[in-house]
């Protein structure tokens, strides 16, 4: 049961998932919406330019109504009137082809954005297997459809039934005065119903770009199994990543070991820190920490530095802020670097007293700022 639920896709597309889709071409789109910003844009156009709609359409009528007596017995008649009668109509619908047009070319950006996608245009001959075609028909996107076709069906014959049994009276007069004022009542009448028809449509095309939007994330959803495998894929296997930041940590630690040897003085917390420095006044700026540890790594610094003779200065608040501070084989920070300078001078003195078998001079206990001890200031 358990093993099933982790096979379920419940967990939200992945960034990658979302681009490979988006390069295949799959991105939500919506026909309903589409259709219904084109619809608009054309009842729109129609509309604003509706005076020069209407003379156009009464030059069209004109051309069949108006003629000379001598036009009748030429051959050239029916030729003139039909080039005439085109060009008025090229006029009477180039607004409204640009406007659908552009909305047409615009309308995918509502919805997923622009996207070009060659393999989408490559042919897959699956497609043409009946059999799925079948399955796809009655699968639950295709009821889904034919549900949205059948709502539009409805919804719009409702909506025009109510419109033509609220202007019958408007639509019968259109026929009984002048034949201007007619015409430009049964163009109004058209473009109101077409401006009622566009936003019945782009009442459909806003629930179904919803629909597609959610139905588009359903289908790139992901199992929990299959989240693990791409971050496995995108950032490694997680066992071998720590075993090569073991193998890292293993090297940088005997490097650490090797150079340890070259230190001058190790601090002490006494047990908890111990950090390891040496100072070259002809190649460094300021003294460099060489290797640094806590509990039972610093416990060996402690016992490879004991081996070596090199002097141990016990001060805890200064083995927490150099351990806090500067990373290993940097060079220590500007604020420590009179405490720093104290210790070495120590070092140096007590090098001498040996030396010339004098009493050794007293450990320093040089101040350092709380904060520079940063986590470890307790």
């Amino acid at each position: 049961m358990a093993e099933q639920d982790d096979q379920e896709r419940t967990e939200q597309p992945s960034e990658k998932r979302l681009r490979e889709a988006r390069e295949k071409g799959d991105v939500p789109r919506s026909r309903d919406l589409s259709g219904s910003v084109v619809v608009l844009a054309g009842v729109s156009a129609l509309i604003s330019g509706g005076e020069g709609a209407m003379e156009h359409v009464r030059r069209i009528y004109g051309l069949g109504l108006n003629y000379g007596r001598d036009a009748l017995f030429t051959d050239a008649l029916p030729t003139r009137v039909l080039v005439q009668a085109l060009h008025e109509a090229l006029l009477l619908m180039a607004p409204v082809a640009l406007a659908t047009v552009l909305a047409a070319l615009a309308a995918p950006v509502l919805l997923g954005g622009l996207n070009f996608s060659a393999e989408a245009l490559q042919p897959k001959f699956e497609r043409l297997n009946p059999i799925e075609g079948l399955g796809r028909i009655f699968a639950m996107r295709g009821l889904v459809e034919l549900g949205k076709s059948l709502l539009k069906l409805l919804l719009i014959g409702a909506v025009l039934v109510m419109v033509l049994k609220n202007w019958q009276d408007d639509l019968m007069s259109t026929g009984r005065g002048e034949v201007g004022a007619g015409m430009l009542k049964a163009m109004g009448l058209l473009g109101h119903g077409a401006l009622l028809f566009g936003s019945i449509l782009a009442l459909i095309g806003g629930a179904d770009a919803l629909y597609q939007k959610f139905d588009h994330n359903k289908r790139l959803r992901m199992t929990r199994q299959e989240l693990k495998d791409e971050s496995k894929e995108n950032d490694g296997n997680p066992e071998l990543k720590g075993r090569i930041r073991q193998l890292q940590f293993q090297m940088a630690r005997k490097r650490m070991m090797q150079e340890l040897p070259k230190a001058d003085v190790v601090v002490t917390n006494p047990s908890h820190f111990a950090v390891a420095l040496r100072y070259d006044d002809g190649r460094m700026g300021a003294p460099r920490v060489i290797a640094k540890g806590m509990d039972e790594l610093a416990l060996q610094i402690r016992l490879v530095a004991g081996s070596h003779r090199i002097p141990m200065v016990e001060a805890p608040p200064l083995a927490r802020a150099l351990y806090a501070t500067t990373q290993l084989d940097r060079e220590i920070p500007a604020s420590l670097y009179v405490a720093v300078a104290q210790v070495l001078a120590y070092v140096f003195q007590l090098k001498q007293a040996m030396a010339r078998g004098d009493e050794p001079p007293r450990a320093p206990q040089p101040d350092v700022d709380p904060d520079l001890m940063g986590p470890y200031k307790f």
